[in-house]
């Protein structure tokens, strides 16, 4: 074999023995790698998962300790006494538990979580300039037959000599997208004061009502050039006096109604609408004389012979009783069908005048505002006045089951809610609306409507049949307020009838 010189070796020589090298190392400890790598990785993850498990035990196994020995100690735990406490009282306490099961004083209560003062909002405040520039009062409002529109009558409640000075009625339809709350949809002008009004029981756009002057007139809404429909003539068959009330009255025609009007000089009158001769025909006549109001419990009418009528209501129970209150407290049931004719003089009338008062109930402090028969018992209903004051009555009895206190002055007007059996509102001359429910314990109002801004009186209310969460109110101002009361106050509770049916069932104290 040839020896070769250090010197002679080339470049090419030399990496092949360096790569001969690294290929013999590289083969001899390819075992040991191996084997200690699966070592490693199988010991690191027997570890890992073992320090895992004992980690967890070691927080959990404190709490535990602790749990249990509290349980096995909870004699030292216990304040001093309480178990002798307990066993001294146990016999109490069961007996009044079983006497409570037994009990009703809370059968239908639900707690009120919510506050109150969202029980009703205010949604539009409705006006008609031509009346605010002239400082006329919003008299009455009445809701259509379908909900939708809002009738509103314009006129004065204080005193003075404007019984010339033209008025206006006004309506508003609240679901209509061109709904503007500072001009009313239609605009009736009227020659002087309307003192009463109401909306027809079945026609949307027709409507009666009062006038100081003391004449009745029917319009129509949708007569755009002259909406008088009807109206009485001067004659001595007509009041004489401003007209305090008109309601529509069913007939015996079928789907046939008649106005039925009050006057504070002591007359009642039905009248028919002939729209051929657009008059209102006299069908019948009642006169109240003190001298035949049927006394109760020696009990004397007040004042001089004719008795000034301030309110009347019908009973939607009974289509023969109707109800009148007097400018001297007076409150009477009265019937349709009464044949005593009245001591009234005749003056010319065509019909003889009858004498309408079955019954008297005890005389209040002032003149009775409002009348509301209710619609949920056929034997109640709520009268107020100047005296502040609600009177809750029955047909049965003449002192009311109870008073409820709602202004320190005048209540103008009071109605019950067409929804809520044991609901009813009362406007009052300080400007607010107390709403009350009968059904609770306390006889305070439950919510109050207040309008800002020092809108004066409320006039008069109106509670919407067909949507019962809507209550209008007119003010002195000229404003009318729309108001959305919540569903505690328009949706019936359970046994809410019954509740009811025992507050008429009572004796008046």
């Amino acid at each position: 074999m040839p020896v070769l010189d250090a010197g002679m070796l080339t470049d090419e020589v030399l990496e092949a023995v360096s790569v001969e090298s690294r290929w013999r190392s590289s083969q001899r400890p390819t075992q040991e790698t191996k084997a200690c790598q699966t070592a490693a990785v199988h010991t690191a993850e027997a570890e890992l998962q073992a320090r895992s498990t004992t980690a967890t035990g070691s927080q959990t196994e404190p709490q535990n300790q602790i749990s249990e020995q509290c349980l096995l100690n909870h004699e030292d735990l216990d304040p001093e006494g309480l178990k002798n406490f307990l066993q001294q009282v146990e016999d109490t306490v069961i007996r009044q538990l079983v006497r409570n099961s037994r009990s009703h004083a809370f059968d239908g209560f639900q707690v009120n979580w919510k506050d109150p003062s969202n029980l009703v909002s205010c949604h539009h405040s409705l006006q008609h300039p031509g009346g605010v520039e002239r400082n006329l009062h919003v008299t009455k409002v009445s809701w259509s037959c379908t909900g939708a529109v809002l009738a509103c009558a314009y006129g004065r409640m204080d005193d003075g000599d404007w019984s010339t000075e033209p008025s206006h009625v006004c309506t508003w339809n609240l679901f209509s997208r061109k709904l503007k709350p500072k001009q009313a949809d239609v605009v009736i002008d009227v020659p002087t004061a309307v003192t009463a009004l109401c909306c027809h029981p079945r026609q949307a756009s027709v409507i009666a009502g009062g006038l100081y002057s003391g004449r009745v007139v029917v319009w129509d809404t949708n007569q755009t050039d002259d909406p008088v429909l009807a109206q009485t003539g001067i004659s001595a068959d007509s009041h004489r006096e401003p007209v305090c009330e008109v309601v529509w009255v069913p007939l015996q025609k079928k789907a046939a109604f008649g106005v039925l009007s009050a006057c504070s000089g002591g007359k009642v009158l039905l009248w028919v609408l002939d729209a051929a001769q657009h008059v209102l025909v006299l069908n019948a006549a009642y006169a109240l004389e003190s001298q035949q109001i049927p006394q109760c419990q020696g009990l004397k009418a007040r004042g001089c012979s004719s008795v000034g009528i301030t309110s009347l209501a019908l009973s939607p129970w009974d289509p023969d009783t109707f109800l009148v209150g007097s400018e001297g407290g007076l409150l009477l049931r009265c019937s349709f069908s009464s044949k005593i004719p009245s001591t009234a003089p005749s003056d010319g009338h065509s019909l003889t005048h009858r004498a309408p008062a079955v019954f008297s109930f005890r005389p209040g402090s002032g003149p009775v505002h409002s009348i509301h028969s209710s619609p949920f018992h056929w034997n109640l209903f709520v009268s107020a006045g100047t005296d502040g004051l609600a009177h809750l009555h029955s047909l049965l009895q003449s002192e009311p089951l109870f008073s409820l206190k709602v202004s320190d002055s005048y209540v103008f007007q009071v109605q019950w809610s067409p929804s809520r059996p044991l609901v009813f509102a009362a406007a009052t001359s300080q400007g607010e609306v107390q709403v009350f429910d009968l059904g609770h314990r306390s006889l305070r109002p439950v919510a109050t409507l207040e309008q800002g801004g020092g809108g004066g009186a409320a006039t008069c209310l109106a509670f919407n049949a067909h949507n019962p969460q809507l209550l209008a109110v007119g003010r002195t101002d000229g404003t009318v307020g729309v108001w959305h009361l919540s569903t505690e106050l328009t949706e019936q509770s359970p046994q809410e009838i019954s509740q009811l049916e025992q507050i008429a069932n009572q004796v008046a104290g």
